[in-house]
């Protein structure tokens, strides 16, 4: 139940960068280091929780957003 609450928590911190994004796409131009790096992050754990012999499934849904919103701020930034 712990970890399926943390999952809901990531999500919402992940889906925060969509007024990030909408700026970007507007001109208003934002750094693209942090989302970079926290989109390699979710990659790296979201890769961990699905290659485990022993899924984690809560660990890998709460970082998934992480990539697709990550990226997504990245590739506006520019």
């Amino acid at each position: 139940m712990l970890g399926w609450l943390g999952t809901l928590l990531s999500v919402i911190m992940y889906v925060s960068y969509v007024p990030q994004i909408m700026g970007n796409l507007h001109g208003h131009k934002t750094f693209f280091l942090q989302p970079l790096a926290a989109t390699v992050n979710c990659a790296i754990w979201t890769s961990y929780g699905l290659l485990k012999e022993k899924k984690d499934y809560p660990l890998s849904a709460a970082n998934l957003p992480g990539v697709i919103f990550g990226f997504l701020a990245t590739v506006t930034a520019f």
